[in-house]
Protein backbone atom coordinates (compact mmCIF):
# COMPACT_ATOMS: atom_id res chain seq x y z
CA UNK A 1 0.00 0.00 0.00
CA UNK A 2 1.11 3.72 -1.54
CA UNK A 3 2.09 5.36 2.12
CA UNK A 4 -0.44 8.20 2.75
CA UNK A 5 0.78 11.70 2.32
CA UNK A 6 0.00 13.63 5.49
CA UNK A 7 2.27 16.65 4.76
CA UNK A 8 0.56 19.85 6.57
CA UNK A 9 1.85 21.99 3.73
CA UNK A 10 -0.64 24.13 2.42
CA UNK A 11 -1.63 24.11 -1.28
CA UNK A 12 -0.90 27.37 -2.72
CA UNK A 13 -3.60 26.85 -5.45
CA UNK A 14 -5.72 27.16 -1.94
CA UNK A 15 -5.41 30.65 -1.46
CA UNK A 16 -4.78 32.21 2.06
CA UNK A 17 -7.29 30.84 4.90
CA UNK A 18 -10.43 32.87 4.77
CA UNK A 19 -10.74 33.34 8.99
CA UNK A 20 -7.91 35.64 9.69
CA UNK A 21 -8.74 38.25 6.91
CA UNK A 22 -12.35 38.25 8.02
CA UNK A 23 -11.38 39.22 11.38
CA UNK A 24 -8.16 41.28 10.23
CA UNK A 25 -10.44 43.63 8.59
CA UNK A 26 -12.30 45.23 10.81
CA UNK A 27 -9.16 45.93 12.75
CA UNK A 28 -7.69 47.74 9.61
CA UNK A 29 -11.29 49.76 9.15
CA UNK A 30 -10.75 51.01 13.15
CA UNK A 31 -7.43 52.01 12.70
CA UNK A 32 -8.08 53.95 9.28
CA UNK A 33 -11.03 55.62 11.16
CA UNK A 34 -9.07 56.51 14.26
CA UNK A 35 -6.23 58.47 11.72
CA UNK A 36 -8.85 60.43 10.20
CA UNK A 37 -10.35 61.20 13.55
CA UNK A 38 -6.83 62.47 14.85
CA UNK A 39 -6.68 64.11 11.82
CA UNK A 40 -9.95 66.12 11.94
CA UNK A 41 -8.68 66.72 15.77
CA UNK A 42 -5.17 68.72 14.36
CA UNK A 43 -6.85 70.22 11.65
CA UNK A 44 -9.74 71.90 14.06
CA UNK A 45 -6.86 72.57 16.57
CA UNK A 46 -4.61 74.38 13.94
CA UNK A 47 -7.49 76.29 12.79
CA UNK A 48 -8.03 77.71 16.26
CA UNK A 49 -5.03 78.16 16.98
CA UNK A 50 -3.74 79.81 13.61
CA UNK A 51 -6.41 80.04 11.55
CA UNK A 52 -9.13 81.85 13.44
CA UNK A 53 -5.65 84.81 14.15
CA UNK A 54 -5.30 85.11 10.27
CA UNK A 55 -8.95 85.77 9.61
CA UNK A 56 -9.30 87.91 13.00
CA UNK A 57 -6.33 90.08 12.10
CA UNK A 58 -7.67 90.88 8.62
CA UNK A 59 -11.09 91.78 10.09
CA UNK A 60 -9.33 94.16 12.56
CA UNK A 61 -7.68 95.76 9.63
CA UNK A 62 -11.12 95.86 7.89
CA UNK A 63 -12.66 97.42 10.71
CA UNK A 64 -9.91 99.97 11.69
CA UNK A 65 -10.05 101.38 8.06
CA UNK A 66 -13.72 101.29 8.07
CA UNK A 67 -14.00 103.34 11.65
CA UNK A 68 -10.99 105.76 10.42
CA UNK A 69 -12.97 106.60 7.18
CA UNK A 70 -16.26 107.09 9.30
CA UNK A 71 -14.58 109.81 11.22
CA UNK A 72 -13.15 111.20 8.43
CA UNK A 73 -16.46 111.64 6.93
CA UNK A 74 -17.96 113.38 10.36
CA UNK A 75 -19.59 110.10 11.94
CA UNK A 76 -18.53 108.59 15.35
CA UNK A 77 -18.92 105.29 14.74
CA UNK A 78 -18.91 102.78 11.83
CA UNK A 79 -21.22 99.97 10.92
CA UNK A 80 -19.18 96.92 10.25
CA UNK A 81 -20.54 93.29 9.16
CA UNK A 82 -19.36 92.73 12.60
CA UNK A 83 -20.98 94.86 14.83
CA UNK A 84 -20.69 99.19 15.34
CA UNK A 85 -17.10 99.96 15.72
CA UNK A 86 -16.08 103.26 17.76
CA UNK A 87 -13.13 103.57 18.66
CA UNK A 88 -9.25 102.58 18.68
CA UNK A 89 -7.23 100.64 21.09
CA UNK A 90 -3.33 101.00 21.73
CA UNK A 91 -1.38 99.81 24.36
CA UNK A 92 2.35 100.64 24.51
CA UNK A 93 3.43 97.85 26.41
CA UNK A 94 1.94 95.08 23.42
CA UNK A 95 3.98 97.32 21.12
CA UNK A 96 4.21 100.39 18.98
CA UNK A 97 2.22 98.78 16.15
CA UNK A 98 -0.63 97.62 18.18
CA UNK A 99 -4.04 99.09 17.09
CA UNK A 100 -7.22 97.09 17.63
CA UNK A 101 -10.80 98.23 17.01
CA UNK A 102 -13.65 98.47 19.44
CA UNK A 103 -16.84 97.05 18.79
CA UNK A 104 -20.00 97.74 20.82
CA UNK A 105 -21.09 94.50 22.62
CA UNK A 106 -19.36 91.15 23.75
CA UNK A 107 -20.63 88.45 21.24
CA UNK A 108 -18.47 86.12 19.44
CA UNK A 109 -18.49 88.26 16.30
CA UNK A 110 -18.14 90.93 18.10
CA UNK A 111 -14.99 89.40 19.87
CA UNK A 112 -13.78 88.05 16.48
CA UNK A 113 -13.51 91.24 14.80
CA UNK A 114 -11.50 93.13 17.82
CA UNK A 115 -12.59 94.23 21.40
CA UNK A 116 -15.61 94.73 22.95
CA UNK A 117 -17.08 97.67 24.60
CA UNK A 118 -19.21 95.74 27.42
CA UNK A 119 -23.40 95.88 27.60
CA UNK A 120 -24.27 98.60 29.62
CA UNK A 121 -20.86 100.11 30.54
CA UNK A 122 -19.75 104.24 30.30
CA UNK A 123 -18.21 105.13 27.00
CA UNK A 124 -14.66 106.25 26.15
CA UNK A 125 -13.43 108.91 28.30
CA UNK A 126 -17.21 109.83 30.42
CA UNK A 127 -17.95 109.09 34.28
CA UNK A 128 -18.25 105.67 35.37
CA UNK A 129 -17.09 101.87 34.06
CA UNK A 130 -15.22 101.87 30.76
CA UNK A 131 -15.64 98.07 30.05
CA UNK A 132 -13.57 96.50 27.49
CA UNK A 133 -13.35 92.76 26.89
CA UNK A 134 -11.06 90.16 24.32
CA UNK A 135 -10.04 86.83 23.45
CA UNK A 136 -6.06 85.79 25.38
CA UNK A 137 -5.82 83.08 22.75
CA UNK A 138 -7.37 82.86 19.20
CA UNK A 139 -9.74 85.16 17.28
CA UNK A 140 -6.37 87.40 16.91
CA UNK A 141 -5.73 87.14 20.89
CA UNK A 142 -5.91 90.88 21.06
CA UNK A 143 -5.26 90.24 25.21
CA UNK A 144 -2.52 87.31 24.85
CA UNK A 145 0.63 89.79 26.59
CA UNK A 146 -2.63 90.60 29.30
CA UNK A 147 -0.39 88.92 31.90
CA UNK A 148 3.03 91.43 31.25
CA UNK A 149 0.53 94.63 32.28
CA UNK A 150 1.64 96.07 35.04
CA UNK A 151 0.44 98.66 37.33
CA UNK A 152 1.09 102.30 35.75
CA UNK A 153 0.78 100.95 31.86
CA UNK A 154 -1.07 103.33 29.61
CA UNK A 155 -4.01 102.49 27.45
CA UNK A 156 -4.90 104.47 24.67
CA UNK A 157 -8.37 105.20 23.69
CA UNK A 158 -9.00 106.81 20.71
CA UNK A 159 -12.46 108.13 19.39
CA UNK A 160 -13.59 110.55 16.49
CA UNK A 161 -13.47 113.16 18.72
CA UNK A 162 -10.95 112.68 21.45
CA UNK A 163 -7.97 110.44 22.47
CA UNK A 164 -8.18 109.41 25.90
CA UNK A 165 -5.44 107.77 27.93
CA UNK A 166 -5.63 105.54 30.93
CA UNK A 167 -3.09 104.42 33.11
CA UNK A 168 -3.31 100.88 34.80
CA UNK A 169 -4.05 100.90 38.57
CA UNK A 170 -3.12 96.82 38.86
CA UNK A 171 -0.91 94.15 37.20
CA UNK A 172 -2.62 91.51 34.63
CA UNK A 173 -1.94 88.60 37.31
CA UNK A 174 -2.99 90.31 39.88
CA UNK A 175 -6.89 89.47 39.90
CA UNK A 176 -8.83 86.49 38.95
CA UNK A 177 -11.90 86.35 39.28
CA UNK A 178 -14.69 83.68 38.24
CA UNK A 179 -16.87 85.35 34.96
CA UNK A 180 -19.63 85.34 37.70
CA UNK A 181 -17.98 88.43 39.86
CA UNK A 182 -19.94 90.78 37.52
CA UNK A 183 -18.71 93.82 40.04
CA UNK A 184 -16.33 94.28 38.66
CA UNK A 185 -18.72 96.37 35.84
CA UNK A 186 -20.24 98.07 37.83
CA UNK A 187 -20.18 101.95 37.36
CA UNK A 188 -17.45 102.26 40.43
CA UNK A 189 -16.17 98.21 41.25
CA UNK A 190 -15.99 97.59 45.08
CA UNK A 191 -14.27 94.55 45.61
CA UNK A 192 -16.20 92.53 48.38
CA UNK A 193 -13.86 90.25 49.43
CA UNK A 194 -11.62 93.57 50.10
CA UNK A 195 -8.93 92.83 47.25
CA UNK A 196 -7.32 94.51 44.14
CA UNK A 197 -10.23 97.12 43.10
CA UNK A 198 -9.90 101.07 41.36
CA UNK A 199 -8.38 102.85 44.46
CA UNK A 200 -9.09 105.81 46.00
CA UNK A 201 -8.88 109.44 44.85
CA UNK A 202 -7.97 108.47 41.07
CA UNK A 203 -11.66 110.09 40.10
CA UNK A 204 -14.83 108.02 38.31
CA UNK A 205 -13.48 108.23 34.94
CA UNK A 206 -12.56 104.33 35.09
CA UNK A 207 -11.79 101.77 32.61
CA UNK A 208 -11.88 98.10 33.23
CA UNK A 209 -10.17 95.34 30.59
CA UNK A 210 -11.24 91.81 30.34
CA UNK A 211 -10.01 88.50 29.12
CA UNK A 212 -9.62 84.64 29.84
CA UNK A 213 -7.20 83.52 32.78
CA UNK A 214 -5.93 80.92 31.33
CA UNK A 215 -4.99 80.03 27.42
CA UNK A 216 -7.64 77.19 26.82
CA UNK A 217 -10.95 77.16 28.26
CA UNK A 218 -11.48 78.45 31.72
CA UNK A 219 -14.22 79.78 33.99
CA UNK A 220 -11.92 82.40 35.32
CA UNK A 221 -11.15 86.18 34.04
CA UNK A 222 -8.24 88.11 34.82
CA UNK A 223 -8.89 91.75 35.58
CA UNK A 224 -7.16 95.01 34.99
CA UNK A 225 -8.74 98.48 36.43
CA UNK A 226 -7.28 101.79 35.44
CA UNK A 227 -8.17 105.71 35.57
CA UNK A 228 -8.49 108.17 32.98
CA UNK A 229 -5.29 110.28 33.16
CA UNK A 230 -5.58 113.09 30.16
CA UNK A 231 -8.01 113.67 27.38
CA UNK A 232 -6.67 114.99 23.78
CA UNK A 233 -9.04 116.50 21.75
CA UNK A 234 -9.06 115.60 18.08
CA UNK A 235 -9.66 118.63 15.31
CA UNK A 236 -11.40 116.88 12.75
Amino acid sequence: MPPTDVSTEPDPAAGPPAGPVRRRRPLFYLGIALILVGLAILGWLGWQLWGTNWQSERRHAEVTEAVEKAWTGGEDRASTEFGEATAIVRIPRFGEDYAVPVLEGSSDEVLAAGIGHMEGSADAGAKGNYALAAHRVTHGQPFSEFPELEDGDLVEVQTRTATYTYELDNGGTDLILPFTSTWVLDEQPVNPDGGVQPPEGVGKRLITLVTCSEIFHTDDRSIVFGHLVSVEKTDR
